[in-house]
């Protein structure tokens, strides 16, 4: 997961890196104008509707009822003595209250203009998400027949929430200043989404059942690569520009990273998706444009 958010970013700095060489390249070369490039950098926020299998991906995973191993006190066969062994059980972990189909995305953008072409990176998270607990721990019974042993489990707060970037290139279709402008755009980038689950359950590796993890009292991630795409209605106030968008943002998640594996019994295994992670949007923002150094020359002169 790791190396995967390092690459994107790897090429994120190498392409922004190579702009800026051409940005501050003589004129002569005839590339683009150094001069007339203009930074800005916008906030916004939006309304996020899940696809079906999204809410139903994050239901499934965060609010797994999962297994603990308990030790069991059975009879031998010759019921004259007992035997201790572990068992897996699971117990009534409570009503948790499942999670919204919908949710409020904030974003800051930072990026850069040149005559109609935008690029920008588009830093976005949420709001955690929580469900709340009905009590502070519970009960797991093993079983031989009828309940033979009782063990008491911490029960938490389930939450989740993501964060990501994506890297946005777009045009302004009516002209560079146009007052009113209609500015398509698409881009590519990644998410993590984060989960705290209900206890301290325990999984084995698929294959390898001698290898089982507990999880902890912490968040558990999964990692996504991202397309985006938007459509915005801005409108220009000198350096100050207001902005209503819409759009789609396409995303795919890897299974729950456990440890040391993966959390296999996701979605993907349960309700035969892949995994979704895709949200439409609709929202406002704020831009702020710093001026060109031709702007500044222009300026000065006055």
């Amino acid at each position: 997961m790791k190396t995967k958010i390092a690459s994107f970013l790897s090429i994120v700095a190498l392409s922004l890196l190579t702009f800026a060489t051409g940005t501050f390249a003589d004129e002569e070369e005839g590339f683009y104008e150094k001069d007339h490039v203009r930074g800005f950098i916008s906030i916004g926020a939006d309304y996020r509707g899940m696809r079906n299998e999204y809410q139903r991906y994050v239901n499934t995973v965060a609010l797994y009822n999962g297994a603990h191993s308990v030790k069991t006190v059975v009879p031998n066969e010759d019921g004259t003595s007992v035997d201790t062994v572990d068992q897996w059980a699971r117990g009534n972990i409570g009503n948790y209250k499942k999670f919204d189909d919908y949710y409020f995305g904030l974003h800051v953008n930072v990026g850069a203009q040149y005559k109609q072409f935008l690029t920008w990176i588009d830093f976005n998270f949420m709001p955690t998400q929580v469900s709340k607990r009905k009590a502070s721990s519970y009960s797991v019974s093993g079983y031989d027949g009828t309940p033979v042993s009782t063990t008491t489990f911490p029960l938490y707060d389930v939450e989740w929430f993501t964060y990501g970037a994506d890297w946005m290139f777009g045009w302004k279709l009516f002209g560079e200043n146009a007052p009113i402008n209609l500015i398509p755009s698409v881009g590519f980038g990644f998410s993590l989404m984060n989960m705290h689950f209900a206890s301290n359950f325990e999984y084995y590796e698929l294959g390898n059942e001698e290898n089982v993890q507990i999880l902890r009292d912490r968040f558990y991630s999964t990692f996504a690569s991202t397309i985006n795409s938007e459509l915005e209605l801005r409108i220009e106030l000198g350096r100050l520009a207001l902005g209503g968008y819409l759009g789609y943002r396409f995303v795919r998640y890897n299974d729950m990273n456990h440890e040391e594996f993966n959390i296999n019994y996701g979605a993907s295994k349960t309700h035969h998706t892949d995994n979704v992670g895709d949200t439409y949007f609709l929202g406002i923002r704020a831009t702020w444009y710093f001026l060109s150094r031709w702007e500044k020359k222009q300026a000065d002169k006055l």
